[in-house]
């Protein structure tokens, strides 16, 4: 592990200790203001509105990176070879999972073990991640994943289940991954850098498999850590209106 990651390592765990105290018991209540009323002309989880969960950027990273502004706090994280899928709870109680496509999958997701039947969130709360074979390269992991979701009779047992956004939340990235994680999710492994320059390293690192190698991956993604910052650009009409990005081999 190079001194890159050895950094990361130490400041992940001083965060951790001190986003304990953001996601206490009581702050975790506090927090629940901060998601957002679902419109429901915007809502996934309307089948009338025909909206499928956006897709990730992958063409012109390094513009993206040039296009930010200095110090911008970004987040690096896995990014996952399977099926994205996108859950809600009503009421802390599972309600509903669909596919990037809208397709509902609800029966087939509350058989995986990971995801968890209850919150401790009482309002509407939708959340994204990505279903995935684990122990199984990339390819082989999505081929897997399809077939389950899309076979009545096919056994889940060594799927799982990778939560990493809030799709009614106007929490940070890091604040998001610490507040799933309070709720019950598994969240992926994370890096974060306030300097573009280190990306090209995070690349490297993951391409000799020194980070996310538990994943089965067909890359990274790089987001911005601000949830401001994202909101501005996701209602950006410039050509800057992009807040994570792709980056393959």
């Amino acid at each position: 592990m190079n001194n890159l990651l050895v950094r990361d390592v130490k400041y992940l765990d001083e965060q951790y200790r001190i986003g304990e105290g953001i996601i206490s018991d009581d702050a975790f209540k506090q927090l629940e203001k901060l998601f957002i009323t679902v419109d429901q002309e915007h809502n996934y989880f309307n089948q009338k509105n025909n909206k499928l969960l956006p897709k990730l950027a992958k063409e012109n990273y390094k513009e993206f990176l040039e296009s930010l502004l200095t110090k911008t706090r970004l987040s690096i994280q896995p990014k996952i070879d399977g099926c994205a899928i996108a859950i809600r709870y009503i009421d802390g109680k599972f309600n509903k999972a669909i596919t990037k496509k809208g397709f509902d999958v609800s029966s087939k997701i509350k058989q995986i073990k990971n995801v968890p039947d209850c919150i401790p969130i009482k309002r509407d709360f939708q959340i994204r991640g990505e279903l995935y074979a684990t122990n199984k390269v990339a390819g082989i992991s999505q081929r897997i994943t399809r077939k389950y979701l899309n076979d009545k009779k096919e056994i889940g047992e060594s799927l799982r289940f990778c939560c990493f956004q809030i799709l009614n939340g106007r929490l940070n990235q890091y604040e998001t991954l610490n507040y799933l994680k309070k709720c019950g999710f598994s969240t992926p492994d994370s890096y974060f850098t306030n300097h573009t320059s280190e990306i090209q390293i995070y690349k490297k690192n993951w391409l000799e498999k020194k980070i996310f190698a538990k994943y089965p991956t067909n890359g990274i993604v790089i987001k911005i850590n601000s949830r401001k910052l994202q909101l501005i650009r996701e209602k950006s009409l410039s050509q800057n209106n992009e807040w994570q990005y792709a980056i393959e081999k």
